[in-house]
Parts: structure tokens; sequence; C-alpha cells
């Protein structure tokens, strides 16, 4: 099932009630391509194989991280792996923070953006107040302004629109810094998950806003690059993993906008070659109901990190119902 169509004095419009969640029809998810679930017991023994000692797992190889220790518990819970799992969740409660967040690795004592992927593990299994406290953390996180007095008189002087980040505040990757699309749209996520068990106001407003705050941040031709749409005063052009991660958090916002990037997450798919943006877009457009059936991984594309192995997983896992990301 596509995106609902609408007519043409409405093509450019998005409405509040689709942003925050409100009245929104999220397109049900497909059934699963036949051939995207030959691979996933390749990524399985990979995960296992790259299990540290300690719990945890690295990027590739080494010491164990956050980011990619919490793709691989998320995806081993999915395909009921349950003791590997449960070593690395104890690995990754080692590493929350006093404010509530969660650092990169045991030598970052700062909370940064990966506080969003703890948040997507089942609070059953993590801990509820541990999980609470990663939520408070997240709504309690904004981007901030980083342009100077000179560069917003030279954007002014150019005819650049006013700083979005301003009205719509979004996430960035560590406290302090300026938002971007990635930690933004992995926090929405984390929190429009989190609105299935506790739809409280400071969630909805925190979900609408970040999600302003990503169509805001579009490209002129559709899609989303790693920031802003415009950059010195030129436009930005739009990159295949980004664009997938965005459409994934706005799964049941519709309008122009977002078929005009759903159409480029399409053609991005088609010449597609590599493993990270073949994830992010299958998952993006599973979120709109416009991924196409039977679409492969290119011939010779290798899946050779924690993250794209278990992302791997996931995605397939939403295409088979077991989804840990909007359920």
């Amino acid at each position: 099932m596509g995106v609902e169509r609408r007519n043409s004095n409405e093509r450019n419009h998005t409405s509040s009630s689709d942003l925050g969640g409100r009245g929104r029809h999220p397109a049900p998810l497909p059934e699963a391509p036949s051939l995207q679930a030959r691979p996933v017991g390749v990524s399985l023994e990979f995960l296992l194989s790259k299990q540290n000692r300690d719990g945890g797992w690295p990027y590739v190889r080494g010491s164990s991280w956050t980011e990619p220790t919490a793709y691989a518990v998320l995806a081993l819970l999915s395909a009921g792996e349950e003791a590997p799992a449960e070593r690395g969740l104890v690995w990754l409660r080692s590493l929350e923070r006093r404010d509530g967040g969660w650092a990169p690795n045991p030598a970052v004592e700062e909370s940064t953006w990966v506080t969003a992927l703890v948040a997507l593990l089942p609070p059953e299994r993590f801990g509820q107040e541990r999980h609470a406290r990663t939520i408070n953390w997240l709504l309690g996180t904004s981007g901030r302004e980083t342009a100077g007095l000179m560069q917003r008189l030279r954007l002014w002087l150019l005819g650049a629109p006013s700083n979005p980040d301003l009205r719509y505040p979004g996430w960035p990757w560590m406290p302090g810094a300026a938002a971007w699309v990635g930690p933004t749209a992995l926090a929405i996520l984390a929190l429009e998950k989190e609105s299935r068990l506790h739809n409280t106001p400071p969630i909805r407003r925190r979900i609408e806003d970040g999600r302003r705050f990503l169509m805001l941040h579009m490209c002129h031709e559709g899609g989303w690059n790693h920031g802003a749409a415009r950059a010195l005063g030129w436009e930005a052009s739009p990159y295949p993993e980004t664009t997938g991660l965005a459409l994934a958090a706005l799964r049941g916002v519709q309008g122009g906008q977002i078929e005009r990037s759903v159409a480029l997450a399409r053609r991005f798919l088609a010449e597609c070659h590599s493993a990270d943006a073949l994830n992010w877009l299958r998952l993006g457009l599973l979120a709109h109901g416009e991924l196409p059936r039977d679409v492969a991984a290119p011939h010779g594309l290798e899946y050779r990190t924690v993250a794209e192995n278990s992302l791997r997983m996931l995605v397939s896992g939403v295409e088979t119902g077991r989804n840990c990301f909007w359920t």
C-alpha cells in the first residue's frame, strides 16, 4: 500500500496532526520479500562471532562500543538469541551516566546521541526505571544554534530562511552542539516507540518538533543529507542513508514533500552500493509502504560491520513482523 495521494492544493502541505502522531494512519508493513530473508543467518553468525568477552561488540574488531552493542542486542533479541543478548545488556547497563544518558564507550564520561539507541531496547529486559531515565534524557536534550553573527548576517543577505533549529529543536550528536538529521531521526524513533506505552504531552511535543525539524531540513529535491538543506547559501544534495533514516522517523506523515522523498529513496535503492544505505532505505520505504517486492542487495555488496549486519537482521525482522522500531 503506497502513500496516500492528496489533491493538488494539499501536496506541499503537512499538517501538525500528521507530524505529531494524532490522526495518522501509518502504512501497514508488507509481507517479507523472499530474497531478503536468506542472508539473515549469515549476519547472525557474524554477530555471534564478534561478541567481545566483556559482553559488548566492536564496530568491526577491538574494544566494545555502545552503538554496535545496542544494534546487536536488538537484533539478537529479535532472533531469539537470549544468552548473548543478555550479556550485551549487562555490558550496556554499566555505561549509564549520572544524567540518565549513555556514553559511546567506557572511556567517555559524557552522555551522547547513543542514548536514543539504548531507548529502543525493550524496557522489560533492560529495566523499567533505567529505561525511563533514557527517555527523560532524550526529552531534556536538544540542539543549539552554532552559527555566529556574521554567518547569520550573510545568510540573511542571501535571503536564506531563518534558522529552523530555533523554532523546532532537533537532537545533537552530543549536548551543547547543533542538531543533526541522524540523531534527530533516531530520537524520534525511540520516542515514537515509547509513545505506544506512554503517550504523554511532552513526548508528543518532542516528536512533533523533531519531525518539523526534519521537514525543514529536507533538501530541495527531496531527501536529506546529514545537516542543513542549504550550506553557505547553496542547495545541498541528499544522501541515501540519511534519506532512509529520516523517512523511517516520519512514518505516517503524508504530503507532497514526503512523496518526493519516497520517490528519491526508490531511485537511491535501485543504484545502492552501500550496506548502511541499503538498510536504512529499506526501513524508510517500509515505513511508507513503498518498498519494492523482491528487492535484493547488489551483487558483491558486503556487510562488514556489526551495525550493518544487525540492521540487516532488524529490517528483515520488520518485514516478517518482528518489529523493534514501531511496536
